[in-house]
């Protein structure tokens, strides 16, 4: 269908040599004709008051993040039944914005697999355990040379990390089994990570840089103990990851370098290994989506490919404080068993 006039253009005094273009020859086709990528079925639905979390998700538009939330929900759900690992990566600011008794739920009820942790995680989680609270304003302390300085934590987390090479475990596991020693009297347990997945027997992996976390400015400190315990943890989040074949999970929370890093060498190794890890789950969840989560855990580990076609990797931005809660109500609305309490 041809649908143009000629218009007559007006005079000009232009001194360039060219004129503009004419449009009356421009050729057009019907609207419906044409190949649309957004189409009234996957409109949203508005909220009914007294809607159960289910029915708001069945709401949201089928498209672009709203799509990848329900795609990670399904995937979760499939791991589990399925008995493929899901795996949790979780940056200090999870743990500090109050986030804790959302995943001790979800460990409850069988949806977490393990727990890879960077070292700020370790500490917020470890001074919420012992007396309630944690992270100090580092402004006020840096100008008189306290900032970090807590006595129990450099003490405690560095004894840990000793307790960790003598006993041939990881610093996570050593950090919930201290925590757990009644002589520590950790006065919030009900309110932390480590203490709870020690105590289910679920996984939890640190992961240190020397120099990045206030307990190696301590003098209890000891690199020798620290690259064990975390070199530990390393492997066993490797042997973590094998068990997401096939069919599972990894989910990145909150953390832009340490943890991508880590996650995208475990791959590696399990491939390098024979364990194909296909077809797989990766989702980054952060308020800005930053340069290394988005190649190493949402796009290189599920890259389009004759191996591992059916893999996917997702980004849902925003903040953790909402979308760590949303996700864990999917999750509880959407499954059909009960809580493993």
């Amino acid at each position: 269908m041809h649908l143009a006039t000629k218009s007559k253009q007006p005079p000009t005094n232009s001194r360039y040599g060219i004129a503009p273009i004419d449009l009356g020859g421009i050729r057009t086709y019907p609207l419906a004709e044409r190949p649309s990528k957004v189409h009234t079925g996957q409109f949203a639905k508005p909220h009914k008051r007294g809607a159960k979390i289910a029915d708001f998700i069945d709401s949201l538009p089928h498209i672009l993040a709203a799509d990848d939330l329900r795609a990670i929900r399904d995937a979760i759900l499939a791991a589990r039944r399925q008995r493929s690992a899901i795996l949790w990566g979780i940056g200090g600011h999870v743990i500090k914005v109050g986030l804790g008794p959302i995943l001790i739920d979800l460990m409850n009820r069988g949806f977490v697999s393990g727990i890879a942790m960077n070292g700020a995680a370790l500490v917020h989680d470890f001074e919420i355990a012992l007396v309630g609270g944690t992270s100090e304003d580092v402004d006020t302390a840096l100008g008189y040379g306290k900032f970090g300085m807590a006595q129990e934590t450099g003490l405690y987390l560095n004894e840990a990390a000793l307790g960790a090479q003598r006993s041939g475990i990881g610093l996570g596991e050593a950090t919930g089994k201290l925590l757990s020693n009644r002589l520590l009297r950790a006065q919030y347990p009900e309110s932390s990570v480590l203490m709870n997945a020690y105590r289910a027997g679920i996984p939890v992996t640190v992961h240190l840089a020397i120099g990045t976390d206030i307990p190696h400015m301590h003098r209890a400190a000891s690199g020798e103990a620290l690259g064990a315990a975390t070199h530990r943890d390393f492997r066993l989040f490797c042997a973590l990851v094998q068990r997401m074949q096939p069919g599972g999970v990894y989910l990145n929370w909150g953390s832009a370098v340490m943890l991508p890093e880590i996650f995208l060498k475990a791959v590696t190794v399990a491939r390098n290994l024979g364990t194909p890890l296909v077809p797989i789950t990766t989702a980054n969840f952060d308020f800005i989506q930053h340069y290394r989560p988005m190649q190493n855990v949402v796009k290189r580990p599920t890259a389009r490919g004759t191996r591992n076609s059916k893999s996917k990797g997702v980004a849902i931005t925003g903040h953790h404080e909402i979308l760590m809660p949303l996700l864990a109500a999917v999750l509880v609305e959407a499954d059909r068993g009960k809580a493993k309490r």
